[in-house]
C-alpha cells in the first residue's frame, strides 16, 4: 500500500458486503473470513478480554496501520470514565472494589438484620403472652362456673315448704323413721283403700276419706337422734285444685297449714296421676315424737295419703 492509492483495504473504504457487488468483486472482494470482504482488510475482531481498559492512549502515538497502539499509564490503574465487561469474570482481571457489608441506613449500610430479628422476637412474645392470658380466662371461666343443680323443689313434685321457727343448718343426712299408710292412727271418717293406683305402701294401700272436717291421721315417731331441726316429708294424690291441711306436732299446731298442691297437674278426679310430695320443716325431740295430720273448719282435704318419712335437718328432697 502506497502513500498515494489506500486502496479498498483502508478502513475509511472498507465496505463488509463489497462481494456482493460487480466493483468489489472486479476488486477481489470475497465474503467475510475474518476481515470485512476485501482483501487485506483490516481486521477488527478480537477475543474478549483481550482489549486492556484502564489505560489511557497517548495523542502522539504512532503505530502502524492496522495495528493497536500501546497504552501509557499502569495496567491496574482504575479508568473513571468507563467499567468494560471484560473486567467481569471471564474477562481481562482488574481490581474491584468491596463493598461494605455493614447495617442499613445511610453512608452504604445495609439492612438492620438486629432491630428486624429484634422485631421478630418482639411480635412473637406478644403473641405468647396473648395466647397465655386467653388460656387463663378460659380456666378461670371453667373454675368459676356452678355445677350446682337447682335445690328448689318442682312443682310436679313437690309444694312450698311450710317455714319453721329455725331455719338453722341442715344436718347430716341419716337413715330415719319411715311409715307406710297401714301404720297410722286414723282419726274421724278416715278410711283405708287400695282402689287408686300408685300408692307405694305396701299393698297398694292408702288413706282416704280425709275431705271430712274431724278426720286425721296421727303418726308416733320413735328413735329420733336427738333435738333439732327436721324435715318431715308426706306422699299423696290430689286432683284439680291445691289442698291444705292441719299440721300438729306434739300437740301444737304448725305455725302453717300443710301446702298439699296439685303438682302433678292431674285432671279434676284423676288421682291416679295426681301423686307427689310435699314437706314441712319442725322442730323435733330427742325420742319419741307425735305428727298429726287433720282436717279442721276451713281446710281443703281432697287427698289420699299414702306415706309420711323424716330427714334430718331443713332439705328439700
Amino acid at each position: 500500500m502506497t502513500p498515494g492509492n489506500n486502496g479498498a483495504s483502508t478502513p475509511e473504504d472498507d465496505d463488509p458486503f463489497g462481494y456482493l457487488y460487480a466493483d468489489g468483486q472486479a476488486n477481489g472482494a470475497q465474503p467475510p473470513s475474518g476481515g470485512y470482504g476485501y482483501p487485506n482488510s483490516v481486521n477488527r475482531v478480537r477475543a474478549v478480554g483481550t482489549r486492556p481498559y484502564g489505560q489511557q492512549q497517548s495523542q502522539n502515538a504512532t503505530a502502524p496501520y492496522g495495528q493497536v497502539p500501546q497504552q501509557q499509564g499502569a495496567y491496574s490503574q482504575p479508568n473513571a470514565h468507563y467499567a468494560a465487561p471484560e473486567t467481569l469474570p471471564g474477562g481481562a482481571q482488574t481490581a474491584q472494589q468491596q463493598l461494605p457489608t455493614g447495617g442499613g441506613g445511610r453512608g452504604g449500610r445495609g439492612p438492620n438484620h438486629k432491630g428486624l430479628l429484634i422485631g421478630a422476637i418482639a411480635v412473637v412474645a406478644a403473641v405468647v403472652v396473648g395466647i397465655g392470658v386467653a388460656m387463663l380466662g378460659g380456666d378461670k371461666d371453667k373454675d368459676g362456673a356452678s355445677d350446682e343443680v337447682g335445690t328448689s323443689p318442682t312443682q310436679s313434685e313437690e309444694s312450698k315448704p311450710s317455714p319453721s321457727a329455725s331455719k338453722g343448718g341442715a344436718a347430716a343426712q341419716e337413715e330415719l323413721p319411715k311409715s307406710d299408710a297401714k301404720a297410722l292412727r286414723l282419726g274421724g271418717s278416715a278410711a283405708l283403700a287400695q282402689d287408686v293406683e300408685g300408692a307405694q305402701s305396701e299393698g297398694g294401700i292408702y288413706v282416704g276419706n280425709l275431705n271430712q272436717v274431724g278426720s286425721s291421721v296421727t303418726w308416733t315417731v320413735n328413735g329420733v337422734p336427738k333435738d333439732g331441726a327436721y324435715t318431715v316429708f308426706a306422699r299423696y294424690s290430689t286432683a284439680d285444685e291445691d289442698q291444705e291441711m292441719t299440721l300438729t306436732v306434739n300437740g301444737k299446731p304448725f305455725g302453717n297449714k300443710l301446702n298439699l298442691g296439685n303438682f302433678a297437674h292431674a285432671k279434676d278426679g284423676d288421682f291416679t296421676k295426681g301423686w307427689t310430695k310435699t314437706y314441712a320443716w319442725p322442730t323435733l325431740n330427742k325420742g319419741t315424737n307425735t305428727i298429726s295430720l287433720s282436717c279442721q273448719d276451713g281446710d281443703k282435704c281432697n287427698v289420699l295419703l299414702d306415706q309420711l318419712w323424716l330427714k334430718a335437718g331443713q332439705v328439700k328432697d
